[in-house]
């Protein structure tokens, strides 16, 4: 922001687009595609701010998180890929990008737009949809809409895991208390 004040903007997004090419390296050799906008012009021209967590790039750099491509289906914990290939996980995140994408590939219409590819229903509802759908990120808010969101659906799993734990003592005959 310092730099704005003698410097237009777009100078100043390939300044920063520079320093970051040298402190984070090639991350597209990653999977991780960066956009041709500096921060500052994507940030005024969508309301977005581009955030990687040092911390997550360097586990992907390890190998411990891998980044993937274009799901074609979700069957259970196992997920295919476009190339055809399934894997198991435990936890899948999807990181859609700087714009939404996800009713390209989500057959689910009730909880996003078509249009836009954000929640329908407007902050601070639009984080839960149905059978175990969620969405974090969404809210146009910023890491602190992000945290709201991620720490409702960390409280509803929680919620529907009690449940479940409950629903299993009745069923054996144990009483849940």
């Amino acid at each position: 922001m310092w730099l704005l004040k003698w410097f237009p903007v777009q100078w100043v997004d390939r300044f920063l687009l520079l320093i970051s090419w040298f402190m984070l390296g090639n991350t597209a050799r990653l999977g991780l595609k960066r956009p041709n906008t500096g921060p500052l012009e994507l940030k005024s021209e969508t309301g977005k701010t581009p955030v990687l967590d040092v911390g997550t790039l360097s586990k992907i750099k390890s190998g411990d998180i891998k980044v993937k491509r274009a799901v074609t289906k979700f069957l259970g914990k196992r997920v295919e890929f476009i190339d055809g290939q399934t894997e198991t996980f435990d936890a899948v995140v999807l990181a859609t990008g700087y714009k939404s994408n996800v009713p390209l590939w989500l057959k689910e219409t009730e909880m996003f737009s078509e249009k836009d590819g954000l929640p329908r229903k407007p902050f601070p509802n639009g984080w839960k949809g149905e059978k175990g759908l969620y969405a974090v990120g969404f809210t146009r808010r910023g890491l602190m809409g992000a945290s709201l969101d991620a720490t409702r659906i960390a409280q509803d799993i929680e919620i529907c895991w009690r449940r479940t734990e409950t629903y299993q003592h009745i069923i054996n005959g144990a009483s849940p208390f």
